[in-house]
């Protein structure tokens, strides 16, 4: 099996918030994944490979606007498609 659907390229920055300006809907049309420290995550909801960071939620918590509490980690990042 085969696709023939060209990917888009992975962006440095990516967001999968549809209100940030580093969302692309594009590219979440395919499974992307996240490689932080040379083990796949599943729960990020942000990255930047050149600054070296992910977000990712903090278990259950939620801000006064009941957005998921990020906290943001450093590190090796790579993105993929899957």
């Amino acid at each position: 099996m085969t696709e023939t659907t060209e990917r888009p390229a992975l962006p440095d920055h990516l967001s999968t918030d549809e209100r940030s300006p580093h969302f692309v809907r594009a590219i979440f049309e395919h499974d992307v994944g996240i490689r932080f420290n040379d083990k796949e995550r599943t729960d990020v909801a942000e990255y930047c490979i050149s600054e070296g960071w992910i977000k990712v939620p903090v278990g259950n918590k939620v801000d006064r606007k009941g957005n998921p509490l990020m906290i943001k980690l450093k590190g090796k990042v790579e993105s993929f498609y899957k």
